[in-house]
């Protein structure tokens, strides 16, 4: 259960943190912040939502009850790390101490809860347990060598557009990086949603927004400090709030199950496309 938490929230967040370090280390580390919002964005807006619309989801963890409030507080505390329009070394250290302890947390509570909570049940049963060992070690050396490989093709396509669009890193970290970059909470989502394992399709998706804003811009920021633009605040840091209030609104209830209906999909859905709307007349005024 322990490795199922921590891999499954980390795997799929693994290319934005790769994506970050490239980022940095090629001279661009507004990548790395727009695409650690943007990709929290995109994880409710577009994964959960299109996911919900396909298969209403339906929440009944103790241990969700209990990450929703540890999400708030580290978007919190990202946002005010971000507020003086700035992300230090220090504030790197910050964040990747806040990762490690989240990471603790994490080992922790899933000890504690064990088959009492039926978040820990669906990863307990995504861990294969017919793979034989040299197969795994195959795949794990594979892995990690194309996810940097990947990650630097990214990387330099967003840069090309970027600099042939004339707009900023933070708005291609927020389009192309974000997107791409969420696929895999994407087919993580749907494949769960599948298996009525829906407990674990949002278990995944706020563990990926943890690890991104702790992991990813703690990254970037301890590779190389970066300036941020005003509108990452009054833009995207209340997008990211709002639509993860509102997942909570339709997942969280006090008593019984909560259910984010089709209808609540659509909603979330709606205004992720809006924002890349908006983001999208960016780029066309900025290369009019």
């Amino acid at each position: 259960m322990v490795i199922g938490l921590v891999i499954i929230g980390f795997g799929t967040s693994a290319p934005e943190m790769v994506v970050s370090a490239v980022a940095a280390l090629q001279g661009n580390p507004g990548f790395a912040v727009g695409n650690a919002l943007g990709s929290n964005i995109t994880n409710v807006g577009l994964v959960l939502g299109f996911t919900a619309m396909l298969y209403p989801l339906q929440v009944d963890s103790q241990t969700l009850r209990r990450e929703v409030p540890v999400l708030f507080v580290i978007m919190l505390l990202a946002t005010l790390l971000l507020s003086d329009q700035r992300l230090s070394l220090g504030d790197g250290l910050v964040l990747l101490g806040g990762l490690v302890l989240m990471l603790l947390w994490m080992a922790r509570l899933s000890l504690k809860s064990g088959k009492s909570d039926l978040l820990m049940v669906e990863l307990e049963d995504e861990i294969p347990t017919d793979i034989p060992l040299p197969k795994a070690i195959m795949w794990t050396l594979i892995g990690l060598v194309m996810l940097p490989l990947s990650s630097t093709v990214l990387v330099d396509g967003a840069t090309f557009i970027a600099t042939r669009l004339g707009v900023s890193d933070e708005i291609i970290g927020l389009t192309v990086l974000a997107i791409g970059t969420s696929l895999p909470e994407l087919a993580a989502a749907l494949a769960s949603a599948m298996k009525k394992e829906h407990e674990l399709a949002i278990g995944n998706v706020l563990g990926s927004n943890m690890f991104n804003l702790l992991g990813v811009l703690g990254i970037a920021a301890v590779i190389a400090p970066l300036n941020v633009s005003a509108e990452i605040l009054s833009r995207d840091t209340v997008t990211m709030f709002v639509l993860t209030g509102l997942l909570v609104l339709f997942a969280i209830r006090r008593r019984g199950t909560g259910v984010v209906q089709r209808y609540h999909g659509a909603i979330l859905l709606a205004i992720y496309c809006g924002y890349v709307y908006f983001l999208a007349t960016t780029i066309v005024r900025a290369t009019s």
